[in-house]
């Protein structure tokens, strides 16, 4: 089978609107979560978010671009332009051909559909804009990325909840490895974070009023963020002979269905993809060094991962470093694996760990080493990122370091 490595990376997210601003944020522990700047606000009960402040979509796109882009795509095509300058790719001829696009987005253009139903019912207009299918719909992101340089291999959108970027990264490898394409651009995007968007989640009663405290004893819930990361997946033998450099190499993959429940998690069905994707990686349980958690910081998934991790790596458990980004930059939904794709990166090449911000109070049902509230350097060969999602959709991938 072929190798597949990652050769570009590229972000916006509350941390930074690139990769260095990401993590630089990541390694000084320092929080993107805030108070809401949105219409309506003070009609929301939750009030805080991992919002992308300090953008002007104006001054990256014309007025034609915006009329066809919802947040969600700008965000995406924002991230990729910085993956692929990264990478040095241009594409055209068979390598065109053998390139394509593969995004996670749970809600896709939301954003759009919130300012279209309020000009139709609150405001009573009988017309939206022509372009409102084209803006909201899940693959815009995918397809104007593939539009914009010429990839004309398999580009499509996965939209699993959660755990859409991990699947759609987890396909993209598997695209690379099983010979159906050389270059794909993949991670995940997601601009929930309006006031139709927060005011669903208010109904399912898991939203933090005041921070996301994973792991804590007293986390009280889930903080909702948005952004963008994209990754250039890369053959190894393509990338070693144009002298790319590579940043990771993507080991493994694997992805369960729990099929017991639509918002409860599984420890058997986690606890599955982990050893999943270790078996598809070829690695022993101990070679892994850092999990990066899905870590929501509600009740149930915290201590249900905290027991599927102890199950999968038995006594090895209790030597692994575990920690959940989503304290720092929020819950991205279809777009969180994304951005935490760049703390495991971060680990293998620079050896730095994120940490869990907001803990507080242990929890013996969180018994692990969380990495509580200060990063850490460690040397790690190979890491594992986690992602768990409403529907009992897991999927995790496997990394070591650059060969």
């Amino acid at each position: 089978m072929r190798r597949v490595v990652i050769t570009g990376q590229g972000t916006i997210n509350a941390l930074g609107h690139d990769v260095p601003q990401t993590l630089e944020a990541m390694r000084e522990g320092r929080c993107g979560i805030g108070p809401l700047e949105l219409r309506d606000v003070e009609r929301l009960s939750v009030k805080i978010g991992g919002q992308v402040t300090g953008y002007d979509p104006e001054a990256l796109f014309n007025r034609q671009q915006i009329a066809l882009y919802d947040r969600f795509t700008q965000f995406t095509l924002i991230a990729a332009r910085q993956a692929l300058h990264g990478a040095g790719l241009t594409f055209a001829g068979d390598l065109a051909a053998r390139s394509g696009v593969v995004f996670g987005t749970a809600g896709g253009g939301v954003n759009t559909w919130d300012e279209n139903y309020r000009s139709v019912y609150e405001e009573g207009k009988n017309r939206v804009h022509p372009f409102v299918v084209p803006k909201l719909m899940n693959n815009a992101a995918a397809s104007h990325v593939s539009m914009e340089w010429n990839l004309k291999g398999p580009s499509f959108s996965v939209a699993t909840a959660c755990a859409s970027s991990n699947h759609a990264m987890g396909l993209a490898f598997q695209l690379i490895r099983g010979g159906g394409a050389d270059v794909m651009i993949t991670g995940g995007s997601e601009a929930m974070l309006s006031f139709g968007g927060i005011k669903a989640w208010e109904g399912l009663r898991v939203m933090s009023k005041d921070a996301c405290r994973p792991f804590s004893a007293n986390r009280n819930g889930m903080v909702q963020g948005e952004g963008a990361a994209v990754f250039v997946f890369e053959e190894y033998e393509h990338a070693k002979q144009r002298g790319a450099e590579i940043l990771a190499e993507v080991v493994g993959f694997a992805m369960t269905s729990d099929a017991a429940d639509i918002v409860m998690p599984s420890q058997q069905g986690a606890a599955r993809a982990i050893t999943g994707a270790l078996r598809d990686a070829r690695l022993d349980p101990s070679a892994i060094g850092y999990i990066n958690a899905h870590g929501t910081g509600t009740a149930a998934n915290d201590k249900v991962e905290c027991a599927a991790v102890a199950h999968a790596f038995g006594h090895h458990a209790d030597d692994l470093m575990i920690s959940s980004t989503k304290s720092m930059h929020g819950h991205l939904i279809g777009g969180t694996g994304a951005v935490e794709l760049l703390a495991c990166i971060m680990a293998l090449r620079d050896g730095i760990i994120a940490p869990t911000i907001g803990y507080e109070e242990p929890d013996p049902e969180c018994a692990l080493d969380v990495v509580p509230n200060v990063a850490r350097e460690a040397k790690v060969g190979a890491v594992l990122s986690n992602a768990f999602a409403f529907g009992g959709l897991n999927a995790v991938l496997a990394l070591r370091a650059a060969p």
